[in-house]
């Protein structure tokens, strides 16, 4: 049978789970992108902190990619601003540094509103530089679309970023905009937001930027203002604990996807990377469990079995997932099922839009439609 694109399976999936909204296949039915184990309900691992809360994260080796533990590792949830590290990972390396673009009303005019925002301001010259800081320190949406209408637009912006998740095997992943922030069938996973993170960190502009601590940023008439990357354990503000050896990456948070972040250290020559998505004890839970999952991982050294593996993009000669021993296709690399968890259990807060409401309309082109805020949807990361 003529093999189909990830865009097209993704498509198929979509209108499967449009006739019967969450219809689970068994966790065989389908190879799982990392590892069966990936897949199954209940924690992955052994020896792991008790008092997690999250509702799904996932701890792995950069260099290595093993997956060291999880805990419902594919469960499909709204990514809030992390979703930022797949909008770095494909508009990055298209623009240097030091190139300057004066901004109109028209860049800003799509920006949701809620937004977190850096303080972009039409009629101001900005570098590159100074916009993707705001991106990555004040996870400006303003700074965002800026980029994003550089990059052709936000249909264009978003279609890319699409391609490039379905190339790293992130096909938990549905975009509908370029910021994260809560639109409707927008969704990730704690093992999707690791391959962006992973994907990032090997450019050393990404890595550079998600580990600044403070910048000046542009204001009216030449002068500037400082801005201060959020994330809390970079910079040990709103008692929470500087991570010794953090080196980035991403946090997230709105009052509809709740918090999310993918965080990387290094420790002894070795770096770790663990996301947390949506823990329910406090806001700054998402940093707490963080630094305990990372904690654990740097006791256990290379002692520990791991439980799958973060998959390498198939256009650097990644396998796909499904491909069996006799050169033959299996089902679509992902998770068994479309219910917003796998065998995660639990639907996402997005209920039945999880179907094909998010990933057809991006992928005929009706995306923008589906941008349009929740009633009360604010954002601050």
């Amino acid at each position: 049978m003529h093999e189909t694109s990830p865009i097209a399976r993704r498509a198929a999936l979509g209108l499967a789970a449009a006739a019967i909204p969450f219809a689970a296949a068994p966790a065989h039915a389908a190879t799982v992108v990392g590892g069966a184990r990936l897949a199954r309900d209940g924690v992955q691992g052994s020896g792991l902190p008790g008092k997690l809360s999250a509702a799904a994260w996932l701890v792995a080796d950069h260099d290595s990619g093993e997956v060291l533990a999880s805990y419902r590792a594919h469960r499909a949830l709204a990514p809030a601003s992390t979703l930022k590290m797949l909008f770095a990972d494909t508009v990055l390396t298209k623009f240097a540094r030091t190139e300057r673009y004066t901004v109109t009303d028209a860049d800003l005019a799509d920006v949701p509103a809620g937004s977190s925002l850096v303080g972009v301001k039409a009629g101001i010259t900005y570098t590159v530089e100074q916009l993707w800081q705001g991106v990555f320190l004040r996870s400006g949406n303003d700074a965002v679309h800026v980029l994003a209408r550089m990059n052709g637009g936000i249909d264009r912006t978003v279609a890319e970023m699409q391609a490039l998740a379905d190339d790293l095997q992130a096909l938990d992943t549905r975009v509908v905009s370029p910021d994260g922030f809560d639109h409707p069938g927008q969704l990730s996973s704690a093992y999707d937001l690791t391959l962006f993170a992973r994907h990032g960190l090997r450019n050393d502009d990404f890595r550079a930027y998600c580990a600044t601590r403070t910048a000046d940023f542009p204001a009216d008439g030449g002068k500037t203002f400082q801005i201060q990357n959020t994330d809390r354990l970079l910079t040990g503000e709103r008692g929470v604990a500087t991570y010794r050896g953090l080196i980035g990456v991403k946090n997230g948070y709105t009052s509809h996807a709740g918090n999310t972040f993918t965080g990387a250290a290094t420790r002894h020559g070795r770096t770790l990377l663990v996301t947390v998505m949506h823990p329910t004890v406090g806001y700054n839970a998402v940093y707490e469990e963080t630094a305990a999952l990372l904690d654990w991982g740097f006791a256990q050294g290379s002692s520990a079995t791991a439980v799958g593996t973060l998959a390498e993009p198939l256009s650097e000669g990644g396998a796909e997932a499904g491909a069996g021993a006799d050169g033959g296709k299996g089902a679509p690399g992902k998770a068994a099922s479309r219910d917003g968890g796998g065998s995660g259990g639990g639907r996402s807060p997005w209920g039945v839009l999880e179907g094909a409401g998010g990933a057809l309309a991006v992928l005929v082109g009706g995306a923008w439609a589906l941008r349009r805020r929740r009633p009360g949807t604010a954002e601050r990361d």
